[in-house]
Formats: structure tokens, sequence, C-alpha cells
């Protein structure tokens, strides 16, 4: 077998690199290990004595990741500061006809460079994104039929990713990815299927779930967390998902360590037809499988931009209109519109929403281009508009049949934003109808978010009109403590999370500091404030002292620090705009004391305005909101005090 290669890499990835290759010597019947140097790009012809094995890695920040060529198949593995990240692992995709690409392939060409830039979203949890790679991209042949194909590695300071890209001109059907995941022994994996809660189990234990008219096994949906040995955390994801269908992980019968690649062939809900293949136009890249790390769990919260940096630019020049924000649902009537307009200027919200019922039963009205008679729409929109409020509108799938007239008829309302519900998710058309609808709605100016049981791929940096989206099991349903310090370390690393805030109600399995905490500790820039309310609720404030909260924290972020985290137990997290911070802690069902070092904070002093959990009520709904302020510097330290399924929310403003 024979490396050869030259200078050219292809377009996408071409611009502004320069440099050049690092290599070790070659012994007969040794291991060949094509190193990537610290900048540039190269490609050096290399020669291997048979039965002997070559690897490439990509290194950045402690983090690396390996492809290897063993015997004539394709394997992977990754690590962190020396340490087993991904254990060696299989790489693959099998294609319609049977050819297994990886099983028996030859190393045509190599390539490597550093890419090193940043780039600024519309929204996000920083201002600035740092995107610092090094990549290396072998292409390969297989050997029986002659198709080419490559694999790119990356390794960045916040992760590592691969993806597959077919090469040969005309089209491809895939049948499955054969990427498998091995992880290190004394691995747990936080899984979770459809909107279902999470489980911590082994990797080889994931339970068995589906029915006859979804995919059926021991799946688990992504974002996927694992704590392995020695406080090291990952969490799975994927990005830059177009024309593919989602991918799951499978547990392997007889591997109790390893999670196998399953792209799926129903719609998650199972509504939808089934497809147990996929024709892409080639040249065609996958989407990246990325493996987001941590040292700590706080830091692996922090590196989720990694999901982001994998994905296409935006295709967007005109982001003037999309804006984030605090919504607030109203009840489906005119009255309520018009109050829920006077309550979110009161309130600082951006938004009010007509969700399911506004043009009839959602399941039996296809057609949501007319209002129920309760439903002056006109008079709210032009109300809301007057008051510098948005109107955002619900619409069943069902209703979805010509998206473009639907849209432009919205656009001609002055509507600002949609809420699409019960959307299907997981096949290749699925895919291809989610990411549709958010270019559709950019071309009329309109938000989107999308709700039910679909999953972030980092199409919010190519459409940042799509803001938001649920695919978890959400506040609504008044989940347990543990599930909701769950979710900063696995769900949210993913992309946005529209997780609504049931503030103030029985319902709730947690304090109110907890549940006000969740507007800093989640990143969701549609943020659904006072869910299940009305305004008359708080008609007088003096009752809910943690209204100012909500009325002064944003949605969007200069910069965001995780200060503390244990996947399951705890979580703070300071997030600033401006020069102001806002800082939220969460627990579990144990009450706990954390003590926070306010170093991020800037010179001089800030007034640190503190609401906190009061003495512990019969249920922890019961448990007061507690007001107090002092004054704190850089040098302070904040000993924030939680009862069970507590919380604190804090903010902090230059004096």
């Amino acid at each position: 077998m024979r490396i050869s290669g030259d200078q050219e890499e292809p377009t996408a990835d071409r611009a502004g690199r320069s440099g050049a290759l690092s290599r070790r010597g070659v012994l007969k019947g040794a291991a060949v290990t094509v190193g990537l140097a610290a900048a540039g790009i190269g490609a050096t012809p290399l020669a291997y004595a048979a039965g002997a094995s070559v690897s490439a890695t990509a290194r950045m920040g402690g983090n690396a990741i390996t492809m290897s060529v063993v015997d004539g198949a394709l394997q992977w593995s990754a690590q962190h500061n020396g340490r087993t990240v991904i254990d060696t692992s299989a790489l693959g995709l099998r294609l319609s006809d049977g050819t297994v690409l990886g099983g028996n392939v030859t190393v045509t060409q190599n390539q490597h460079w550093t890419l090193h830039n940043t780039w600024s979203p519309v929204y996000g949890r920083n201002a600035t994104v740092t995107d610092h790679y090094q990549e290396q991209r072998w292409n390969l042949q297989d050997t029986a039929s002659g198709i080419r194909f490559s694999v790119q590695i990356r390794a960045y300071k916040t992760g590592v990713a691969l993806r597959y890209v077919l090469l040969d001109t005309g089209t491809a059907t895939v049948s499955d990815e054969l990427t498998t995941f091995v992880f290190p022994d004394g691995t747990t994996v936080y899984s979770a299927r459809d909107e279902n809660p999470y489980n911590p189990v082994a990797p080889g234990s994931i339970p068995v779930s589906g029915t006859s008219s979804t995919d059926n096994g021991p799946l688990t949906d992504l974002p996927l967390t694992a704590t392995l040995p020695g406080e090291l955390i990952a969490c799975i994801c994927e990005s830059a998902r177009i024309d593919f269908p989602r991918l799951m992980l499978s547990s392997i019968p007889g591997q109790p360590n390893s999670l196998a690649a399953f792209l799926m062939e129903h719609t998650a809900r199972g509504t939808g037809p089934v497809a147990t293949e996929s024709t892409v136009t080639t040249p065609f890249a996958t989407p990246w499988r990325a493996v987001v790390i941590g040292s700590t769990h706080a830091e692996l919260v922090d590196n989720a931009e990694l999901v982001l940096n994998l994905a296409p630019p935006s295709a967007l020049t005109d982001t003037w209109w999309i804006k984030p924000g605090k919504v607030f649902r109203c009840e489906l009537t005119t009255a309520a519109g018009l109050a829920g307009v006077d309550f979110a200027v009161a309130r600082g919200l951006q938004y009010i929403e007509y969700d399911a019922g506004w043009y009839g039963p959602e399941f039996s009205t296809p057609d949501a281009t007319k209002p129920i008679t309760a439903i002056d729409l006109p008079s709210v929109i032009s109300y809301a508009t007057s008051k510098g409020i948005g109107v955002f509108l619900y619409v069943n799938r069902l209703a979805l049949t010509d998206a473009d007239s639907l849209f432009g008829l919205y656009k001609s309302w002055g509507v600002a934003g949609i809420k699409l519900g019960f959307i299907n998710d997981g096949t290749q058309a699925m895919t291809n109808q989610i990411t549709g609808w958010a270019q559709t709605a950019a071309q009329y100016e309109l938000l989107i978010d999308m709700h039910d049981d679909v999953r972030p791929f980092g199409y919010e940096r190519t459409y940042p009109n799509y803001i938001s989206l649920e695919g978890v099991r959400g506040n609504e349903n008044f989940p347990t403590a543990t599930h909701n310090v769950t979710l900063p370390f696995a769900r949210n690393i993913g992309g946005p999370l529209d997780y609504t805030i049931c503030y103030g109600q029985s319902r709730d399995k947690t304090t109110n500091a907890h549940q006000m905490a969740m507007a800093a500790v989640y990143y969701q820039p549609l943020n659904f404030l006072f869910w299940y309310d009305k305004p008359s609720k708080y008609s007088n404030p003096a009752n809910w002292p943690g209204l100012p909260w909500f009325n002064a924290i944003p949605t969007t972020w200069d910069e965001s620090r995780t200060l503390a985290g244990s996947i399951g137990e705890y979580v703070a997290v300071a997030r600033r705009n401006g020069d102001t911070w806002y800082l939220g802690a969460m627990t579990n069902e144990t009450s706990r004391t954390l003590s926070i070092p306010l170093s991020f904070l800037g010179g001089g002093t800030y007034t640190a305005t503190v609401y906190a959990d009061g003495t512990p009520g019969t249920n922890p709904y019961q448990t007061p909101v507690v007001v107090s302020t002092r004054t704190v510097t850089s040098q302070s330290t904040l000993d924030i005090a939680m009862a069970g399924a507590g919380g604190q929310a804090i903010i902090l403003k230059p004096s």
C-alpha cells in the first residue's frame, strides 16, 4: 500500500492556510504515524511494508483524535491529556448493494492543516466564537469496488470530530453507518430516548425501546453524555446534518463498553414513511460526529460551541430582524392577547404567543390561515406592534402542507415567528423538511421554534432564524430537580433548548428559586416564561419577589462561564450581557452550599442582588424566595446555599 498526496485540498477548506508537514521515519513492518504540523497544510507520500499499519493524529489543547488502517480496516480513537476518551473503534459506511467502505481500503492521499479564526454569531452563549482546530484528511479507495471516499478528523481544544466524504461524482445510496464508540471500563452514559428522562446506565445496557412503527432496540438519542473514569466527561453530538438521517446510538450485544451508530429508519413518532436507505448526490459529506470533552463537568458546558464550529456558516446576510427574547403564552381570546401585550411590556418581555387551538383543534383542523372567532388576530398583532412586542403563532405539522404560502401569509399579517408542533424527525426526508422550513421561514423574515421530538445539529448557525427547539422532556411536565440539573451537561450541549419556565406553580417539584435560576443556567435564546399563568396572577408584584429577576435577564450573551457542576447533582453558570452578570445555581433533591469565587468580575465594586431559597416548605414549591443585596468585588466569594430541589439567582451589577 502507498500513501501519496499533494498540496491541494477541497475548495470548501482551502482558504487561508499554508505550512508544512512533519513526519516520522518508516521502519519495515512498523507502524507509520503521520503527524500534523503545528500550523499549515501539507501532504506527503509514504510507503510502508505489507502488514504494517498507518495512522494519522490531529491534536489540539490536550485532545487528540487518531485514525488508523490496520489490516486494511479503518479505526479511530480519541484521548484527552493522554487518557482514553474513545478506545479503538470502527469506522465505515455500508452502501445499499452491501459494499462496506472501511473494511478493506487503500490510503491514496493525506492532507493536513491548522485553522485558527474567530466569528461572531447573531446571538449565542458568547459574542465571539473561536474556531481553532487541526485536521487530518485521508482520501481512500475501497479495494474491492474502487469507490473513492474520505475520512476527516479534527481536534479542537473543546473536543474532537469526524465525518465521511463520498468523493465520486454521481449518486450513492447509504444503508448504514458503521462508526462505533468504545468507552473505557467504568463509563456511565446518560441515555434518553424521545422525550423521556435521562437514565444513567453502562454503555452496553441501554434499555430496549420502540414500537412496531418506530425504530426498535437498545437505542438512545443524541446528545449522549458519558462520565468517564477520573472525572472526565464527554458528550456525543452531531453537527451539519444536511440531507441525511438523524443519528441514534445503540448498545452492541456482547460488548459492554460499546455503542454503535444507528441511522434512523422511522420518524421518531412513527407517523411518517419508513426509509431504510438514503440516496445522496455525490460528492457528499456526512454529518459530523462530535465528541465534546471536559476535564471537569463544568468545562464540558463551556465547550458546547464545538457543535456550532462544525456547522456551515450563516447562509443569511441580513439578520437585523432576528431578535432573541422572552415569550409569554396567551389564552385563546382577543382580550387575553391584548392583556398579554401589556404584561409583556410591563415585565420586559419581547413576544407573546398563541399556542395550539388558535385556528381550531390542531389535529382535526389542517387550515392554519383563519383564527377562531374568539381571536381578532389583526387587532392583537396591530396592538402588539404598536407596543414593540412581536407575535408568535403555533402551527401543527398537519397544517404545513404549503409552508411557502403559509409563511408568506403570516409575514403579511406582521407575525414575528412560528412555533412548529409535533414535528417528525429521523429520516432523511424529515431532515430535509426541517431544514427546508427554516430556509422558507428565513425568506419571510420569520423566527422558527421547532417543537417536540427534534434534535439539534448546529443549524442555528447556518439559519439563525431557527432560534430554538425542544427535543427534551419539558419543564411543563414538572420533572425532577435531578432531571433539571442533568440537562446542562446533556441536551443543552447540542444546541438551544426550549424549556418553558414554570415559576410559581404548585405542581413544581422544585423551589421557585430553582425555576428562576433556569433563565441563566440554560442556554435558550427564546425563553418562554410564566408557563400556565395569566397576567392577573402577578397583579400584586409584592407577592412574587422573583419578578424583577425575570424582568431584567436577557436571553443572549456576551460571555458565559460555568462555575461549578456535576451532572445530575448541581450546576452554577454566570452569563454576562453588557456590564451585568446573571448567575444561576441549581441543585438536585439534596440541599447544598456552593462556594463560588467571583474572580470573573471586572474591576470595581458590584451590587449583588440575591434571590435565594428561604426556609424550606413542606413541598419544594412552597419554599419562599428571599431577596438580599450585598457589595462584592472580584476578590469576593459567594456561599450559595440551596434547599433540596432549590437554587439561587443573582444579578451582579456594577455599583
